[in-house]
């Protein structure tokens, strides 16, 4: 089945409003100049402007809102991956670590995608690392080290 910008474009702004509606409550942070609601109300503000931009687009294109078509073995496929990769992580994040598991996922999410399989290994354990420094050093997300504890830094 295939759907017009459009209409994931109305699905994701009925999203983005429902975000900012539930963060406004968010409780301020004493001694901070901004509060918990900061990052959701960004992020959200942000998919509601794509939101627009993906719904004007569809609506230009002129193609149908619903239609339907034969899905090639490539992209049944590439679904299974995604949806395994997904599972994978959730069942073996604790054990390996998130840099393993997120380096496997990318690695096979890549292959499945078609990616050049020379770019397949450099992008995935550059993008994890790069992941994972914006969420462990930056964000001060405690990501799960695994198998790489005894290295972690």
């Amino acid at each position: 089945m295939r759907l017009n910008d459009a209409v994931i474009g109305a699905v994701l702004l009925v999203l983005s409003l429902a975000v900012l509606w539930h963060v406004k409550d968010f409780p301020a942070i004493p001694g901070q100049p901004y509060g918990a609601a900061l990052y959701p109300t960004v992020v959200s503000a942000g998919l509601a402007v794509t939101s627009i931009l993906l719904i004007v687009q569809g609506l230009r294109s002129g193609e149908p809102m619903f239609s339907v078509q034969v899905a090639q073995g490539g992209r049944l496929i590439a679904f299974g991956v995604t949806v395994g990769s997904m599972l994978f992580y959730v069942l073996f994040v604790d054990q390996l670590g998130f840099i393993v598991c997120a380096t496997l996922m990318l690695a096979a999410l890549l292959w499945s995608y078609g990616v050049k399989r020379s770019l397949i290994a450099p992008v995935a354990i550059a993008a994890t690392l790069v992941i994972h420094t914006g969420f462990f050093k930056v964000l001060k997300v405690p990501l799960p080290w695994g198998l790489l504890e005894s290295i972690a830094w």
